[in-house]
């Protein structure tokens, strides 16, 4: 057993609260096993069959008053430790706004990664120590799980959502990345890892790599080539939205209701136009089902989430 850690080495923001949380548990839950099983000891010795040990009315301090004590601090030990994992479930929730953003597609049995500049990686994601890093996820096949036990975090991935995860790494080096959900026979070689660098060295190694344009600019050429700018630039012959600004807004539907133009909305409109559509235009995009893959539609969403609002434009 020596040389075997008790857990993962803690490699992220994340992992000091989590740990906390769970040798705190493990130490409520030791000391109540050892006073249940001290006392089932006590019991058996005290009042075994044929001891002079008193059997008759309970002691005066045990009464209702005692149950009814012993219960309500049970009840807020327990809400303690569900507010104290629900905090730290939310703070990983929550990415900051100034978050460094990696997109990650999952499909049976790899991790394709994009950084926002165009680069990509098979099964390996580079960042830089002592930054915040949003993960925006996408399954292109059945549930994947991105779990990094080094950073505690575990995340499912869903086909045809897309879900987020963060982190920011304390310390250098090459940490594990696990697929936790069972996604078919090749499961188990379903691994990769997460190379953390210094600020410096990720710079280097950023402008290194050969990336074939920006995000943005691959969402770009491929807007114009799918046609998608015959429709949606103003003063084109067909009455479509005007996507300039239009991310991050609330944008009114045709049935009455309101929805925020996010990355999954975008996908909704891509894949299912008639499903969602915006008030007062027609139902007349086709779906690009089939024609676009996930990374596309990544792609894609990074062009319009950077077309800035026109001037003059309301």
């Amino acid at each position: 057993m020596n040389g075997i850690p008790l857990l993962p080495q803690s490699a992220s923001t994340f992992a000091p609260p989590t740990d906390a949380l769970y040798f705190t548990l493990v130490a409520v839950s030791g000391v109540i096993a050892f006073l249940v099983f001290a006392l089932i000891v006590i019991f058996s010795v005290r009042y075994r069959r044929g001891s002079p040990a008193p059997r008759g009315a309970l002691p005066p301090f045990i009464q209702h008053e005692f149950e009814i004590g012993w219960t309500i601090a049970t009840l807020f030990a327990f809400l303690m430790f569900f507010w104290w994992a629900g905090a730290n479930q939310i703070y990983q929730l929550l990415p900051p706004s100034n978050a460094m953003e990696i997109h990650v597609v999952a499909k049976q049995w790899m991790w394709k990664i994009q950084h926002s500049n165009g680069v990509r990686e098979i099964n390996v994601l580079h960042a830089p120590v002592d930054e915040p890093i949003r993960l925006d996820m996408t399954s292109q096949d059945v549930i994947h799980s991105f779990a990094v036990p080094a950073f505690r975090i575990k995340q499912d991935i869903l086909p045809g959502r897309y879900v987020e995860s963060w982190f920011r790494a304390t310390k250098s080096g090459s940490f594990r990345l696990y697929c936790t959900q069972f996604c078919g026979t090749a499961h188990s070689s379903m691994v990769g890892s997460v190379v953390i660098m210094s600020k410096p060295d990720f710079a280097a190694w950023l402008a290194g790599q050969r990336a074939a344009g920006d995000l943005a600019g691959q969402g770009r050429t491929l807007f114009a080539s799918l046609g998608c700018a015959g429709c949606h630039t103003p003063g084109g012959p067909i009455h479509a939205p005007d996507l300039a600004g239009l991310f991050g807004r609330k944008v009114p539907l045709a049935d009455g209701t309101f929805r925020l133009v996010d990355d999954a909305y975008i996908r909704d409109c891509i894949l299912h136009p008639h499903s969602n559509p915006p008030a007062g235009f027609d139902p007349i995009m086709p779906s690009f089902k089939g024609e676009v893959d996930d990374g596309q539609i990544l792609a894609l969403t990074a062009y319009i989430r950077s077309l800035a609002p026109r001037t003059g434009a309301r």
